[in-house]
């Protein structure tokens, strides 16, 4: 039973972190709220970063969680700019800030994210070299993007993934000339594969950006302070007026692993451990979001990056603070828009995970699903331009029942009578 005298605090200001909050007060908890953020800019999402916003096709308030009013009018303890020292299990207290506070909790949510991942190389020191992870990174790069468009100049991004991507093509709608570098030899490979990597590439070739597979940015050369050039193992240089890491990110868990708390290994991805509940090896502390690694079926655990992982994870370790049943076992799910493309992705079948992949529609056209099977079974599936099919998407995961390929590529046969 909730008391109405405990104290939740939540660490963390992104999406996760923003919808406990909420969720708490809408399933009735009456005691303290709490909400430590280590930005200054009130709780947003980030998707629209390497959007919408990005593009300058949606405002810069659209992108908070919450107007700044609703926390006071819910009673929500929000504290911006504020970075959590430390966390002591043995006395349940959370320190934060420069001056040290101290607060005692009765529950903790440690909703932390993500950091962009760091280019190791000489260069990286340089005022046109830029990470995409946060709003005042989205603002720096958008008026970068339009310069760069502007002047005829260069963008070379290092790495190939959602955000590279994205930022890629937000850069060509700019009008900017972009090269990206990329170690795998197609884009997303690591989470499409090799076959519908190459839809991406060739999507991007149509659109002039330039790739480089098969190696990787191991300087960047500049001349007082400023951008000149990307050199890459293979011995080429790249004109580059600005670059981009988009490199990953990894799970911020210092904290945790400094409280003491089980942290996954780099084969699970890293992150805080959880079980079904969100629950941490300590039972007062939950994790979601991207810092949180969840069991999987397999015997494996993962660790989700996704908006509906952070959009699902916070209202669902909301609940689980409060003592409700909860098992947290969603479909992954994201989504992504570039140039006049537009995907949903429900699943998880990185190389090595699937034996087939069935397309249904016109590839060529980019009007498809793509559907990862292993022994006849959906891993995950991919909707390309193609509409409201997710439902069924995730009910072919979710009951593993083998399908018949043909079926699963003709579009005359309904999606609803697979896998029934």
């Amino acid at each position: 039973m909730v008391d109405a005298d405990q104290t939740f605090v939540i660490v963390g200001g992104g999406l996760a972190g923003a919808k406990a909050a909420e969720t708490l007060r809408a399933e009735g908890f009456s005691g303290r709220v709490i909400l430590i953020c280590d930005e200054r800019d009130h709780p947003y999402e980030r998707p629209p970063l390497s959007k919408g916003y990005l593009l300058g096709k949606e405002e810069r308030d659209s992108v908070f969680v919450h107007e700044p009013a609703w926390y006071a009018r819910n009673d929500i303890e929000l504290h911006l700019g504020q970075t959590v020292v430390s966390v002591d299990r043995a006395t349940r207290t959370v320190h934060y800030g420069d001056d040290g506070t101290r607060v005692r909790y009765d529950k903790l949510l440690l909703a932390t994210g993500a950091e962009p991942r760091r280019l190791d190389v000489p260069g990286t020191g340089l005022a046109g070299v830029h990470h995409l992870r946060r709003l005042a990174h989205a603002e720096r790069l958008k008026g970068v993007l339009a310069a760069l468009g502007r002047d005829n100049g260069h963008l070379v991004i290092a790495g190939a993934g959602w955000i590279g991507l994205e930022v890629a093509a937000a850069a060509r709608e700019y009008g900017a000339e972009v090269t990206v570098v990329e170690r795998a030899p197609t884009p997303l490979h690591g989470a499409l594969g090799p076959e519908l990597g190459a839809v991406f590439a060739e999507l991007h070739q149509a659109h002039g950006v330039r790739f480089r597979f098969g190696v990787s940015l191991n300087e960047i050369v500049g001349q007082d302070g400023v951008v000149l050039a990307a050199r890459t193992d293979d011995g080429e240089e790249h004109p580059a007026h600005d670059v981009l890491a988009a490199i990953g990110a990894a799970p911020r868990v210092s904290l945790a692993q400094a409280a003491g708390l089980e942290i996954a290994g780099p084969a699970d991805g890293g992150g805080i451990v959880v079980d079904e509940a969100l629950r941490t090896s300590d039972p007062d502390i939950y994790a979601a979001g991207d810092a949180a690694s969840f069991p999987h079926p397999a015997g494996t655990r993962r660790r989700v990056e996704h908006w509906a992982n952070a959009l699902n994870g916070g209202p669902a370790a909301a609940r689980s603070m409060l003592g409700k049943e909860i098992t947290y076992d969603r479909v992954p799910y994201f989504f992504s828009d570039q140039y006049d493309l537009g995907m949903e992705y429900s699943g998880w079948a990185p190389p090595g995970t699937y034996d087939e992949v069935v397309i249904r529609g016109d590839a060529g056209k980019r009007e498809f699903i793509a559907f990862w099977l292993k022994d006849g079974r959906v891993l995950a599936g991919m909707n390309v331009n193609v509409w409201d099919v997710t439902e069924d998407v995730q009910r072919l995961i979710r009951t593993g029942t083998p399908v018949d390929a043909d079926a699963l590529a003709d579009p005359r046969v309904p999606l609803g009578s697979l896998g029934a």
